[in-house]
């Protein structure tokens, strides 16, 4: 008998907490988006049910968890009426926060690429309890790409190297290469990713171009993480010489010719006498032959025969 009243009296108790409990829900949003050097919003309120009247919040405690199964590192609290003293950069987002506040989101003030993570919010209130996690994820804007060219100044006809370098990002993105007509390079390239110590990113990529490359401009753009282009240079190619061969360049609206120095002097010579002659044949047919018309003898002969 005295067994069975232990067990009658165990299972009222168990009944009574888990109804409890109910009557309060932590809500937060799932993914919340911070940027480098900015404030971030972790978003949390207390729901209670309609059973629940005037509730109190006895403990806070905002954590953060460097895996699923751990217990966190406590960045935020609140207990028996007080604030611990958080962590430096943490506080709740409602500046004149109490128990009677049923808002309890974590503002990080200025947002660093470890604050990246999971969180865990632990509410306990006279009416019950309840946690959730949410997450955060930083995110930093890359610089406007520089570009510059191995050798400094390219000599036409030669290999060439074109570099492209952006700092200050994070996540880890890309750089792309892409010429005038849109059409992309970015195969033919390399490109090294360093991560400093504030765990942002600096990208560098080389486009390697033969020599007689065609296109005149090669443009360097920058995409995030996500896939996303924040910005983009463009670097123009030096003009190639007129010509090798030492010659002259005649350029019309539909071809550029260009023709040697021996071949120009030839025909300037060809043209030279060409002229010269038109011009004797010219002046023969323009004037009077000078010279009397020519005798004929036998003609004469015939007419003094007649006589």
């Amino acid at each position: 008998m005295a067994s069975s009243g232990i067990i009658v009296f165990i299972f009222p108790v168990l009944c009574i907490c888990a109804v409890k409990s109910g009557f309060v829900k932590v809500e937060c949003k799932a993914e919340n988006v911070g940027h480098y050097g900015q404030q971030s919003l972790l978003e949390c309120v207390v729901k209670t049910s309609s059973d629940v009247n005037d509730p109190n919040i006895r403990m806070v405690a905002w954590k953060k968890l460097t895996s699923p199964e751990d217990e966190g590192d406590l960045v935020l609290g609140f207990k028996r009426g007080k604030l611990d003293e958080p962590k430096r950069g943490y506080r709740f987002a409602e500046p004149s926060w109490n128990g009677k506040n049923m808002n309890v989101s974590l503002l990080i003030t200025n947002t660093a690429v470890a604050d990246e993570g999971d969180y865990k919010c632990i509410v306990i209130t006279d009416s019950g309890d309840d946690n959730m996690v949410t997450t955060l994820k930083v995110q930093a804007k890359y610089s406007v790409p520089t570009v510059y060219s191995i050798p400094e100044k390219i000599v036409p006809n030669t290999d060439s190297t074109l570099v492209c370098e952006s700092h200050g990002g994070y996540p880890q993105g890309t750089i792309r290469w892409f010429d005038e007509e849109k059409h992309e390079w970015t195969a033919s390239s390399k490109m090294e990713a360093k991560q400093s110590d504030d765990g942002l990113f600096q990208l560098t990529s080389r486009l390697s171009l033969l020599g007689g490359s065609t296109f005149s401009k090669y443009t360097c753009a920058v995409f995030n993480a996500s896939g996303g282009k924040e910005d983009e240079k463009t670097f123009e190619m030096p003009p190639p010489p007129p010509s090798s061969l030492g010659g002259i360049v005649y350029d019309t609206p539909h071809m550029i010719v260009v023709m040697p120095a021996g071949t120009i002097l030839l025909l300037t010579i060809l043209f030279s006498n060409f002229s010269q002659s038109g011009i004797r044949e010219n002046l023969n047919l323009n004037q009077p032959d000078p010279s009397p018309p020519p005798l004929h003898p036998q003609k004469c002969i015939c007419n003094l025969c007649n006589h």
